[in-house]
């Protein structure tokens, strides 16, 4: 592992002009551009805040304010979900780069995590907007554990990462993983708090979603703007999870490259 980062490292200049590429394609054409960053979270979190919050009545399932607490989960969660998409064809959508150039391929899966994650940063507006405004009508609470964020950052990329190290090389091999990663998100979604918190979960079922590793990142990211402190026997339990997942992904990676590149 240590090896391997030492040439992510080695190889950053071509991994930030990767990342480069990857959101000026992600902007040309459009006559939106960056509003559409802002524009797609927020109309979805308006979509969710009038079933939840209204139709449903569950808006008291979160802290509240609900909207900015629905946005502090909804903004990651599409990072999450946009990345987990994109490094399951890392490898696949980039096959001749893959197999012509003398890069460790552990890039082509850092780069999607990074160029969706500055789309998140890019989005973020959005979060700091209602954030204000609800503080200036006193409705939130901000306080100094707003510091937590970068580190709910931080610790997503790396658990992006690690999924994504397993997913590249698996659906290079087995093609119906892609179709198998889009459902399980889907379910994914619903068990993890985005819409809803933790604690009203009861029993045996509240212990098992602990294990959840966006639960912990999710209480850093949302730190400082509610009343309630960071849970970290959450935190604790998702670095546990995230270590794993990164040793793991890495482990997987380097047992199917070679495999993977005789496919592609």
């Amino acid at each position: 592992m240590v090896r391997r980062i030492a040439a992510l490292i080695d190889k950053r200049g071509v991994l930030w002009r990767l990342v480069q590429r990857d959101l000026r394609i992600r902007y040309v054409g459009s006559w939106l551009g960056y509003l559409w960053t802002v524009l797609d979270p927020l109309l979805m979190a308006m979509v969710y805040f009038v079933v939840f919050g209204y139709i449903l009545n569950v808006h008291r399932s979160g802290d509240q304010p609900y909207l900015l607490y629905l946005l502090s989960g909804l903004l990651p969660w599409q990072w999450f979900n946009a990345t987990v998409l994109d490094t399951s064809t890392a490898l696949t959508t980039e096959a001749k780069l893959v197999r012509s150039t003398n890069l460790p391929r552990e890039i082509w899966v850092v780069r999607v995590v990074l160029s969706k994650g500055a789309e998140y940063v890019f989005s973020l507006p959005i979060l700091i907007g209602f954030a204000v405004v609800y503080a200036v009508k006193g409705q939130a609470h901000l306080d100094w554990e707003l510091v937590y964020w970068p580190l709910g950052l931080v610790l997503e990329a790396l658990l992006l990462v690690g999924i994504g190290l397993i997913l590249a090389p698996v659906t290079v091999l087995v093609r119906d993983a892609q179709r198998l990663v889009r459902i399980f998100l889907r379910f994914f979604f619903y068990f993890t708090p985005v819409l809803w918190a933790l604690r009203i979960v009861p029993g045996a079922l509240g212990k098992a979603l602990e294990f959840n590793p966006l639960v912990g990142v999710f209480e850093l990211y949302r730190a400082g703007l509610f009343k309630r402190s960071v849970y970290w026997p959450s935190v604790l339990i998702s670095v546990v999870d995230i270590v794993i997942l990164l040793a793991l992904g890495t482990w997987v990676f380097t047992r199917l490259e070679r495999p993977v590149l005789k496919e592609i």
